[in-house]
């Protein structure tokens, strides 16, 4: 699950310039663009282990140039290669690979999906940051063709795929794309870093606990981690808002219950005075029914309706005696502008976002009206939690072993895949490796304070280039780019003790509206007391806050 961000041309995304730097290009003495271009098709003829090449093709550079919206980004030249993966009757794994010709920089570069995948063009973004860095990059569509992102019914009926979506596709676009990058290039890569956020964090951590030599590096957002109850509990905000049509909530209600929400949370020490978001929405106490209307209904108040729909998105799925059963949504998180809330409260061809996992149990007529937490979930867990939910298993032991690097990263504000299941995911490592203090040297968790999911949100959300979020920061700054950040911890052994978040504003985004440090956790971002809020530099990382 991952928000839809536009997939655009390729051409549009890869900002390397056409001709590298001379420290990059002498990594890699290319022979001339022919002999190039020749051995880019040669990869057509290409024989690999239940594997076919569609096409092998040299894509020409492109300079950037000024246009009349802007400057557009050019890049390098590269060589596409798309090939399949069978491994066993019913898969079909789908692999795209671009390999720079001058000044690849040694590093394979594997990238995730959003949702139930099915496309390749939705890991583009990624594959452009790889590209810019000289890296050769792929992407998979995770073998799930003919489904999109947001549709899986083309999934009903087809476990092999479900196998492939949850576990054993990014692998294969591993090894695959190893071994062409070794064909192209003549040698193996020296080093290999996957990137992906929501369905793509979660191969992220797959590749962590299950395949641990894949990748020396591996960087995670909002990772979906169990993906059974992650559906559930989106069906569970959609019946919620659905349930009368007095329960849906509008715009005005949302950017109501938000301000609240903000105002509670800054009485209770969680927030800073002027800040559109919560800084620390785990610790803050909020009841929407404050907001309930006393008397006459208006827009300045909540109806009873409105408020069972708020209270059942705070809470999350719960069991009919009103005992927890996975997380709801925390305060400040209420922000109807962006993918969120009025995303959750919308139907996809009538159905509920992402409701095709309950399908691949119940059939294609299944009725999301009729489902029953109490009764219905118990048959979704056993048909599918030893297929999808690997990622709620495993340890990271054999990658810490091998001396590999783990970021993870979620927005608090994320109401699409809860924030607090990548708490709980790290709190389990950690005690499974006898303690913070062991995982820490290998991996670390940020939380993004007002960033909603993979990006957006009131609050900074601009720190990590793969995202494609204008504009970017610089590739090489390890402060302002958590994928910069994860290199050098990898290359140098400098861990990440802080990274910057830019808050950008304007037209063209091209004006700092503020910025904030996040921090390792436990550690949180704390003012200093006195200065700008909108300045990182009055912040510092502290571990006991309040």
């Amino acid at each position: 699950m991952r928000r839809r961000r536009a997939v655009v041309v390729a051409a549009a995304l890869m900002a390397a310039p056409a001709v590298p730097p001379p420290a990059v290009a002498a990594l890699v003495r290319a022979p001339a663009p022919e002999a190039m271009a020749a051995r880019c098709e040669a990869l057509g003829k290409l024989r690999l282990p239940d594997t076919s090449i569609v096409s092998a093709a040299l894509v020409p550079a492109k300079a950037a140039e000024t246009t009349v919206v802007g400057e557009a980004p050019g890049y390098r030249s590269f060589c596409r290669v798309v090939a399949r993966v069978r491994s066993a009757p019913g898969s079909d794994v789908g692999v795209e690979i671009w390999l720079p010709v001058e000044g690849w920089a040694g590093v394979f570069h594997g990238n995730g999906n959003g949702g139930f995948a099915g496309i390749l063009a939705s890991g583009y973004s990624g594959m452009a940051d790889g590209l810019r860095r000289g890296f050769a990059t792929a992407t998979t569509d995770t073998g799930t063709a003919p489904a999109t992102p947001l549709e899986g019914d083309a999934l009903i009926g087809q476990p092999r795929k479900w196998r492939d979506w949850a576990r054993l596709s990014t692998h294969a676009m591993t090894v695959t794309g190893k071994a062409i990058t070794r064909a192209f290039y003549g040698r193996d890569a020296k080093r290999a870093y996957y990137t992906g956020c929501s369905t793509g964090g979660q191969q992220g951590l797959i590749e962590a606990l299950y395949y641990p030599a894949d990748y020396d590096g591996i960087l995670v957002g909002a990772p979906v981690i169990n993906r059974t109850w992650g559906h559930a509990a989106v069906l569970w905000d959609y019946a919620a808002a659905h349930r009368t049509p007095a329960s849906l909530l509008s715009a005005g209600k949302l950017k109501l219950l938000n301000k609240a929400a903000i105002a509670t949370c800054w009485r209770q020490g969680h927030g800073l005075a002027g800040d559109p978001f919560v800084s620390d929405p785990m610790s803050c106490q909020f009841d929407p029914g404050l907001l309930q209307c006393k008397g006459t209904v208006s827009d300045n108040c909540l109806t009873e309706g409105e408020v069972a729909t708020a209270r059942a998105f705070y809470s999350g799925p719960t069991s009919r005696d009103g005992r927890p059963r996975y997380f709801g949504w925390l305060p400040g998180s209420e922000m109807p502008d962006t993918f969120g809330w009025s995303f959750l409260q919308t139907p996809i061809n009538g159905q509920p976002p992402f409701g095709g996992l309950f399908k691949w149990v119940f059939g294609a007529d299944w009725d999301w009206k009729r489902f029953d937490f109490d009764r219905d979930m118990p048959e979704v867990q056993a048909r599918l939690d030893g297929i999808v939910n690997d990622a709620t298993r495993g340890s990271l032991q054999g990658f810490v072993a091998r001396g590999g690097k783990l970021i993870i990263y979620h927005g608090l504000a994320d109401t699409l895949v809860a924030p607090g299941q990548s708490v709980a995911f790290y709190e389990r490592q950690a005690a499974q490796l006898g303690g913070a203090g062991k995982l820490e040297d290998n991996a670390r968790l940020f939380l993004a304070p007002g960033m909603m999911h993979c990006g957006g949100g009131a609050g900074p959300d601009a720190f990590n280039a793969t995202l494609g979020i204008p504009p970017r920061p610089p590739v090489d700054d390890a402060e302002h780019d958590i994928f910069s950040a994860l290199i050098a911890w990898t290359d140098t052994g400098a861990a990440p003790d802080r990274i910057i978040t830019t808050k950008f504003s304007g037209e063209d985004k091209s004006a700092i509206e503020m910025q904030r440090p996040i921090c390792p956790y436990p550690a949180k971002a704390v003012y200093r007391g006195s200065g700008a809020t909108r300045s990182a530099g009055n912040f510092t990382c502290a571990r006991s806050v309040r």
